[in-house]
């Protein structure tokens, strides 16, 4: 028996990267233009407060239905509340129902992805493609032309309205 027990074991841990390499995939376009932003986390908590630093810093959630950018309407753009790149348009917005801003794309190249298996089965995060600041995650339930929801933590985001 513990013959058994010691090469599922074996076998678990070698198959790790594999399953690893199958789930780290980037599958955005390639944000290489971008100038990336480091900094310590003294130096954010400067700059963020103490909600953007849990949820862009910690990869923290907010409280559904928190954000005052689920009834925002005006034309305009979403921005990283870290770093001011422009992630979403209001074109791209819509009532998901959920309680947290959701867009069914994203501006290419603005957003990197990977998988997080903090709830166990795997899901799409995204992060900001200039500072890192964690944004929220992509699921297959939204609307056409994409079928994706970019389920978003509006304390991530800044709404900046259209000029004019």
């Amino acid at each position: 028996m513990k013959r058994r027990i010691f090469l599922a074991g074996l076998l678990g841990t070698a198959s790790l990267p594999l399953i690893r390499a199958t789930y780290s995939a980037n599958t955005e376009p390639s944000s290489a233009k971008i100038e990336k932003i480091h900094r310590s986390d003294a130096e954010w908590r400067k700059v963020l407060t103490p909600e953007q630093f849990d949820v862009l810093r910690d990869d923290g959630t907010e409280r559904a239905r928190s954000s005052p950018l689920n009834d925002e309407k005006r034309a305009g753009e979403y921005r990283c509340a870290g770093c001011d790149l422009a992630l979403f348009t209001s074109d791209m917005k819509y009532e998901s129902g959920t309680g947290w801003p959701s867009f069914y794309t994203s501006i290419p190249g603005h957003l990197e992805t990977k998988r997080d298996f903090k709830l166990i089965l795997p899901r799409t995060e995204y992060h900001c493609a200039r500072c890192g600041g964690h944004q929220g995650h992509i699921f297959d339930d939204g609307p056409p032309p994409t079928g994706k929801r970019w389920c978003n933590n509006g304390v991530a985001l800044k709404f900046v309205p259209a000029a004019g």
